[in-house]
């Protein structure tokens, strides 16, 4: 068993792992308890355990924990709370960019991504940037306005 210092939400947590090829979601999920990072494909192509790690949207299935330790970690539990919303969550919530909310996490993730290198996205940069997040709901669209309006080029 090695042990491991993740920086999550800004806070420096210890994590035992049984593998240092143990991917940092399951350190996420089942030793720290974050639970809106979802595991979806656990292959990276569907983009549903989609973090922040140095300020990238990185698949937390794919990254090692190994990989992870000392970098900085965000997960949609350290962009906001629910009486005061991540700019990004109240778009999603004010556009209603969710249907069942499986694939939200990974949106999210990607769209505070997006902004953070690119504030004022195009239509079609948005698209790119969100093309590795699968919804079978089909709330794509619904998703792009939440993008338009958390950039402040969409209003209510």
């Amino acid at each position: 068993m090695a042990r491991y210092q993740l920086v999550v939400n800004g806070t420096s947590r210890p994590i035992e792992a049984w593998d240092a090829n143990m991917p940092l979601l399951y350190a996420l999920r089942n030793d720290l308890g974050l639970h809106a990072t979802k595991f979806g494909c656990g292959q990276g192509q569907c983009g549903t355990c989609t973090v922040l790690m140095g300020g990238k949207a990185v698949r937390s299935c794919l990254v090692k924990v190994s990989e992870a330790a000392g970098q900085r970690i965000t997960t949609a539990e350290g962009l906001g709370t629910l009486d005061k919303p991540h700019p990004v969550q109240a778009a999603f919530i004010a556009e209603q960019a969710a249907q069942c909310g499986y694939c939200t996490n990974g949106m999210v993730m990607s769209t505070v991504a997006l902004l953070q290198r690119n504030p004022k996205p195009t239509r079609v940069q948005a698209q790119a940037a969100l093309a590795g997040n699968l919804c079978r709901c089909g709330s794509h669209d619904r998703v792009l306005k939440a993008v338009e309006r958390a950039s402040g080029q969409r209003q209510a």
